[in-house]
């Protein structure tokens, strides 16, 4: 079986730092628990500035939906895209209940005071090919 990629998408986002800084200090759990899951939330605690982390988090989510917005109907909760990371620290997407339907590559950054996020998405067919 080989899986063939249909109707490429990209979306990107970038987010003022300070607009987390606060959320991360206070441990702010309504709007952590809205936006983000309890891996995500672990990660950018473990982390000596958190609010990078979940404002990189934050944009990657953004990222993803409006490229998804462009391919699909789907209506995504913040807390439906986990943004995780590989071993080797490089991070991918956790489309919760979704996974199966999308692939997606996902690029990350931050500096001091904004952090930036670039994802691509398309569709998956799968398709029996003899060889």
């Amino acid at each position: 079986m080989i899986e063939l990629m249909e109707n490429i998408a990209v979306g990107t986002d970038i987010e003022n730092i300070s607009r987390f800084e606060n959320k991360s200090l206070e441990n702010d759990n309504a709007f952590l628990n809205k936006i983000f899951t309890e891996n995500e939330i672990n990660y950018s605690f473990s982390k000596s500035k958190p609010s990078q982390h979940l404002a990189a988090r934050y944009c990657a989510k953004e990222a993803i939906i409006k490229a998804l917005n462009s391919l699909s109907n789907l209506k995504l909760l913040y807390n439906e895209v986990e943004i995780l990371n590989k071993p080797d620290g490089s991070p991918f997407v956790n489309l919760i209940n979704y996974n199966n339907k999308f692939c997606t590559q996902i690029s990350l950054s931050h500096c001091s005071d904004r952090a930036i996020a670039f994802a691509v998405v398309s569709n998956i067919r799968s398709e029996n090919v003899k060889s």
